[in-house]
């Protein structure tokens, strides 16, 4: 059984929704009978991703918006309030950050107000009314496993999707108390995924090692169906017990006192090797 939040002619706000994992979940949302709005960007690529569904049979609406400006988003609360309840909250709108710590501020404020304003404008919009219904809800928040393990690079991109982690943390604890397991929140956690990101890097075709935005979809699906938070995606590449050795890593690095982000220090390269070799 889905989960309950995912009902005939309720609605399903997916951001990010014109390609990649917002589509693929769109179209999810969409074939089990839910009306579907697209929020992303204006432009040929919503259009397209709209008229696709449309193709397939699925009620979706397009919602041009970019999810960093509030006042956009409260457009786009209106147009759903038309539509029917919103059930499916998924806020899935995100970018690179593309640099460290001395990146430009333009990096740095776009990459923040996209991956974390972006949600938290989102929360703040739906999540009144979703209280206040009555009905089964669920809210999706993509994340990253970057935003756990935080491979040094994307500083930018890293530090937004850790903050992620943290409110979607929070705002699973609130609903608990606020509606029991009437209103869910679930943070998606991505392994290796074929999308727009890795087009952009002039990747023409899905590597072997990366999922499909629709095998990430249905997990998405499965694991809301068993009410799970951390909804940690393996690849074709990283399982999900090495998944999980690397996040245990990471966090012994505080109960251990190693140097941060021990796993990339030098001194502890051959220690983490054998943790990883030997089980750990």
């Amino acid at each position: 059984m889905p989960h309950p939040a995912i009902a005939r002619n309720h609605v399903a706000l997916v951001t990010g929704g014109a390609s990649g994992i917002g589509l693929a979940a769109a179209r999810r949302f969409g074939a089990a009978g839910m009306k579907v709005l697209v929020v992303d960007r204006p432009g040929a690529a919503l259009d397209e991703a709209v008229a696709g569904l449309v193709a397939e049979g699925i009620a979706a609406a397009p919602a041009p918006a970019d999810v960093r400006d509030r006042a956009q988003l409260a457009a786009v609360k209106a147009q759903a309030d038309r539509l029917g309840p919103v059930t499916v909250l998924m806020l899935n709108a995100g970018r690179e950050g593309g640099g460290g710590l001395l990146a430009g501020e333009e990096v740095w404020r776009a990459t923040l107000e996209t991956n974390l304003w972006g949600v938290l404008h989102g929360l703040q919009l739906f999540l009144p009314d979703l209280l206040a219904s009555g009905l089964p809800g669920a809210v999706v928040v993509t994340g990253s496993k970057q935003g756990i393990t935080l491979p040094p690079g994307d500083t930018a991109y890293n530090v937004s999707k850790a903050a992620l982690k943290a409110l979607t943390e929070s705002v699973a604890h609130d609903l608990v108390k606020a509606t029991g397991t009437r209103v869910t929140a679930h943070l998606l956690i991505p392994g290796f995924t074929y999308t727009g990101f890795t087009r952009a890097k002039g990747v023409e075709e899905k590597p072997a090692g990366a999922w499909t935005p629709d095998q990430v979809a249905e997990r998405l699906d499965e694991e809301m169906a068993r009410g799970t938070f951390y909804i940690l995606c393996p690849d074709n590449e990283v399982d999900r017990a090495t998944d999980l050795k690397r996040m245990r890593w990471a966090a012994s690095d505080i109960i251990e006192n190693r140097p941060a982000l021990s796993r990339w220090h030098p001194d502890y390269a051959d220690a983490f090797a054998a943790y990883m070799r030997d089980g750990g």
